[in-house]
């Protein structure tokens, strides 16, 4: 009696692993732009934060240096009066860089027109308001 060898073979054929990696690269061209735009978004909201956290730390120094409305704060001066070692107290500077520079007791901080652009796909003019 002749026994037929038979082998079996387990495993995927190129046809069948190339529809794999097709889907999956489907499912990240969808999926990366809509991170990248929750990335540019909640860098803004960073930046407005920054801009909150400076005009409090202004008034702060106002009030505690008996400043009167229209003086020129310096930017050693206001990061005085944020939290430690964070990256708005050590430059003075937002997420692009761009220096916040001296403020003026009484008005508020404003938004780099630098940093405006740079998010200006995710951001309108409403969302920087009342730092325009």
């Amino acid at each position: 009696m002749l026994r037929k060898l038979t082998t079996k073979r387990a495993g995927f054929t190129l046809v069948e692993i190339m529809i794999v990696v097709a889907i999956i690269a489907l499912l990240a061209a969808i999926a990366v732009p809509g991170f990248l735009r929750a990335r540019k978004r909640s860098q803004a909201s960073k930046v407005l934060n920054d801009l909150r956290l400076i005009s409090s730390a202004m008034d702060q120094y106002a009030i505690e240096t008996s400043k009167t409305s229209g003086a020129t704060i310096d930017v050693a001066d206001w990061t005085k009066y944020l939290k430690r070692d964070t990256n708005l107290e050590v430059t003075g500077a937002d997420l692009f860089g761009e220096l916040y520079g001296l403020q003026t007791v009484d008005s508020l901080p404003h938004v780099s027109p630098v940093t405006k652009g740079n998010l200006s796909d995710v951001c309108d003019e409403e969302f920087w308001s009342p730092y325009n």
